[in-house]
């Protein structure tokens, strides 16, 4: 798996389902290891919320970034950590698969939305 790839089954269907991440990309929010519930449905995508996602040109990788801007019927997300460029920049536009709502482990906590 490349940067901040959460581990998941390839069957996203329940409301709510948990990731885990590997890779630097959304330090400092987010750690390698750290172990993410996510949220599919429930409010709207808004610029600055975290969010799983599938790049439409790369859609066997799943990856957590923040979303930035809807555009072309999803959506430019890009990492926490400007020195790693795995992101829109290299892929594109994204679909989002769900929200990140809370981090469980290591260090539990919830995320709202960042402006950008």
């Amino acid at each position: 798996m490349s940067a901040d790839t959460p581990r998941v089954g390839r069957r996203l269907r329940a409301p709510v389902f948990a990731v885990l991440v590997a890779g630097p990309s959304m330090v400092p929010t987010l750690r390698h290891g750290d172990a993410l519930l996510v949220r599919r449905g429930g409010r709207a995508i808004r610029p600055g919320d975290l969010v799983v996602a599938v790049f439409r040109t790369r859609p066997d990788l799943l990856v957590v970034k923040r979303a930035v801007r809807a555009t072309d019927g999803g959506w430019w997300v890009r990492g926490d950590n400007e020195l790693v460029t795995d992101d829109s920049r290299a892929y594109g536009v994204a679909d989002v698969c769900g929200r990140v709502v809370f981090r469980y482990w290591p260090r539990p906590g919830r995320f709202g939305y960042r402006p950008v």
